[in-house]
């Protein structure tokens, strides 16, 4: 062994991991993980591979220098090395040998040496472009780069023997037939769909392999560097028998106080009862409040035992719900002498303070037994740039992947979304399961570009339609009238109703709609009974104003609420009433579920209205669900516009409106032209650098991932956040503007994220204009709020609404 090549130096007592070790240990970690996707002996070539440029000469005086580990006298010549941080290709070298190995042998092997090459010489800085923008061959350009550059002849003479060894043994025959019948067996050449679903399987096959890679690698450098990280992870699937047993404790526990806890009770058992059933996609439609969180989380714990599965997934649209709904089942599920958490949470607004040292571990590859993220995040991993969210990819197979609220997915990202979900339940051995009220039919869209499959059989609950009538608690009445209603008059809707039944929610589509109302009722109620709820406030703020109105609710004390529509997508409060500006249907029946919740009373109303003068012109999601839920309001065979049925007719209208956004459209600046992700990252139709020839196109990748991946954004908010002086707020300011240590900057801006609001251009300019928005230091990029411009009804404002209490410095 040739111990004079290092991989790392270890900072706390310079202890060398040799380059041998550390791709052997590479090896063995990323076989395991493309395992999922029966491809190991793949995974013991990426890991063998990845750092073979670290034998040159270059690359080793680079690293002695840095680590101060060169004697004077003989080593002089690596005194300078440091100067050649970044400038080291050790990338390429692994992959110009996969691919003369491979890729002279047959089209067959030159795909399969293209599709580890790839993965090879991107494994720093994500996928490249196979064809960049203007149809140069990315691919080709990196793997063709000089000798001198790469070092591969240098490399390969002084690469550890017994890895060479290896390496020769690995490219046989035998690895190229089972490599390209696994490729078959995913590409399906003789499946009757278009050819891009087909590229697009080949891309992510890729992208799956990139993702075990880049994995691998980062588990035994962080392990190398700290090795009490090896305690903490794991390989393979849990136990889940404890967890199970817990839950279906506290279940038995549960008393039947009324039917909608029959139904709740019903719906779990009937999923508890699907669990054995075979892996694949299934929905699961119960109407708002029917219980499908536990339910839900009942089917993945028995399914995953049932098929020793490694993970569960549980995906929210908004981290305005995580927290609650992570909450209750690591209540259930966790007790204090664990060895482990049953539950990661992970999202933007998590406090460091609340994150233990294994949970920070896990987060980064989702590496634990139930994850709660963000339907933001999950997207991410699944089509953003870089490294560090494909990390995550592979752990999404052979798990249960919960979908809660499915009809938020963005709409432009519909046909990647069904792209991609097919790829981890077909090809790595997962389950996903559509979790909503309001199903969107993802297997009702064009499927030349994408479609879910999913069988009726598939539904988890009998008879959708008995349920929704069975559960239901409210009535909508439509008091939609020609040129809409003032505010004062809505106001007085509000009011009244808030008499009448002790309590009423308004959701409205506008913030500026929302201040209005806010405004018409203040002179009319107590201040301790009027609330409002937007993105203007801080997510720390939100949730003290949620609790505060639930302690209301549940104590029987007057409270209007008056909010933007992020109250709507699981948020867990029980109103007696519910006024709702038109919006889409979906967005009508999330509002209905705020309402009569627990069934407390036999039936409640929802009362749909239009105001006058809405500015939502630019708005295009409300604007075109606003037509379409009005068009079914006006088919009068509809006299539930709840039920599945009225939904399925509503989302049909919207998704036909919708149908060309459902590729994720590019512009000339993103993509060099006119595109989409979707081809981008398949077939790259538009590319002129594309093979014309479908037959060998197919045995290449012809995609542009580098260039996806930087376009691609799940949401799209071209919003700025600055930090406000709500609660901790102000400390956090106070502190950052102190004194901007590294050290501890990081901790502080992680806990700020609870305390910040984005705000969208014109507001972050007449701020600015106002003199309003500071620099916590100069040139860091990091802003604070001028408390007297954050207001306690409404947070932000362009306005001074407040007095200076103390000039922060």
């Amino acid at each position: 062994m040739n111990i004079e090549f290092i991989a790392h130096l270890r900072e706390s007592d310079k202890k060398v991991q040799t380059l041998c070790n550390h791709l052997n240990e590479v090896s063995i970690i990323c076989s395991r993980l493309t395992s999922k996707i029966s491809l190991p002996q793949a995974g013991r070539l990426l890991g063998l591979l990845h750092d073979l440029g670290k034998y040159s000469h270059d690359f080793q005086a680079y690293i002695k220098s840095s680590s101060g580990m060169f004697n004077p006298d003989i080593d002089d010549e690596y005194v300078d090395a440091k100067g050649l941080k970044g400038r080291i290709d050790h990338s390429t070298a692994g992959a110009q040998w996969v691919w003369q190995s491979l890729g002279r042998n047959s089209r067959q092997g030159g795909l399969i040496g293209q599709i580890l090459a790839t993965c090879l010489a991107s494994h720093h800085g994500g996928l490249l472009d196979c064809l960049r923008v203007d149809g140069t061959n990315g691919f080709q350009k990196r793997i063709s780069k000089a000798d001198e550059e790469t070092h591969l002849r240098e490399c390969l003479n002084s690469c550890d023997k017994e890895i060479m060894r290896t390496l020769t043994g690995l490219v046989s025959d035998s690895f190229l037939r089972d490599s390209w019948a696994k490729i078959v067996a995913i590409v399906d050449p003789q499946r009757k769909e278009a050819d891009r679903l087909k590229h697009f399987r080949l891309g992510f096959l890729t992208r799956f392999l990139f993702s075990c890679l880049i994995d691998a690698d980062r588990i035994n450098s962080a392990d190398f560097e700290n090795p009490g990280n090896g305690k903490f992870r794991s390989f393979g699937p849990p136990d889940w028998q404890p967890a199970i047993d817990r839950l279906e404790s506290h279940l038995a526990d549960l008393s039947e106080r009324n039917l909608v806890d029959v139904i709740r009770n019903r719906v779990s058992i009937q999923c508890r009862r699907r669990a054995a059933d075979p892996r694949g996609i299934y929905t699961l439609t119960v109407p708002t409040g029917g219980g499908k969180t536990f339910a839900s989380i009942r089917y993945a714990l028995h399914h995953a035992k049932e098929h020793r599965l490694d993970h569960i997934y549980y995906i929210i649209p908004y981290t305005s719900i995580i927290e609650q709904n992570a909450k209750v089942i690591r209540e259930v599920l966790e007790k204090t002498d664990d060895d482990f958490p049953w539950v990661l949470e992970h999202h933007s607004n998590l406090e460091p303070e609340s994150q233990s040292w294994h949970a920070k571990l896990s987060a980064e590859n989702w590496d634990a037994p139930i994850i709660f993220t963000t339907t933001v995040q999950f997207l991410e991993v699944l089509f953003g740039g870089g490294t560090r969210g494909t990390r995550r990819l592979h752990n999404l197979a052979r798990s249960v992947i919960i979908f809660d609220e499915i009809q938020s997915l963005p709409v432009k990202c519909v046909h990647l979304f069904c792209n991609g979900i097919k790829f981890i339940v077909e090809h790595a051995g997962s389950t996903a399961i559509l979790c909503t009220a309001t199903q969107p039919l993802l297997n009702g869209v064009n499927p030349e570009y994408g479609a879910l499959n999913v069988p009726a059989e598939n539904e988890l609950v009998h008879d959708v339609a008995g349920l929704f009538h069975e559960l239901k608690r409210v009535e909508i009445v439509n008091l939609l009238r020609p040129g809409g209603g003032s505010e004062e008059e809505i106001a007085s809707l509000a009011i009244t109703q808030l008499r009448e039944k002790g309590n009423c929610l308004v959701v409205v589509n506008t913030k500026a709609w929302a201040r209005k109302l806010f405004t018409c009722c203040l002179p009319h109620l107590d201040a301790e009974v009027l609330v409002h709820l937007s993105t203007s406030l801080c997510p720390a703020h939100r949730k003290a104003i949620l609790a505060k109105s639930n302690k209301r609710l549940e104590s029987g004390l007057p409270i209007l609420c008056i909010s933007t529509q992020l109250i709507e997508a699981g948020v867990d409060v029980d109103f007696n009433a519910v006024v709702r500006f038109l919006a889409g249907l979906d967005s009508i029946a999330q509002a209905a579920g705020r309402c009569n919740r627990n069934g407390r009373r036999e039936t409640c109303q929802v009362f749909v209205v239009n105001p006058c003068g809405e500015a939502i012109a630019m708005l295009d999601d409300i604007r075109i669900g606003r037509d379409k839920a009005q068009r079914v309001l006006g088919e009068s065979e509809h006299d539930d516009f709840l039920s599945p049925q009225a939904m399925a007719r509503y989302f049909s209208y919207y998704f036909f409106e919708r149908a060309e956004l459902m590729r994720y459209p590019l512009t000339e600046n993103q993509a060099g032209r006119r595109d989409t992700l979707l081809s981008l990252l398949s077939d790259n139709l538009c590319n002129v650098g594309r093979a014309k020839d479908p037959r060998k196109a197919m045995f290449s990748l012809q995609q542009s991932f580098k260039t996806a991946g930087r376009a691609f954004v799940a949401i799209d908010a071209p919003t700025r956040a600055v930090i406000v002086p709500y609660g901790d707020g102000k400390d956090i300011i106070a502190r950052l503007c102190a004194e901007f240590a590294p050290a501890t900057a990081h901790g502080l801006l992680r806990k700020a994220q609870n305390y910040s609001v984005n705000l969208f251009p014109n507001v972050w300019d007449k701020l600015i204009e106002e003199h309003a928005v500071y620099p916590v230091q100069e040139g860091e990029g990091i802003f604070y709020l001028d408390e007297r411009y954050y207001s306690e009804n409404f947070g932000v404002s362009t306005e001074v609404v407040a007095e200076m209490s103390a000039q922060i410095v």
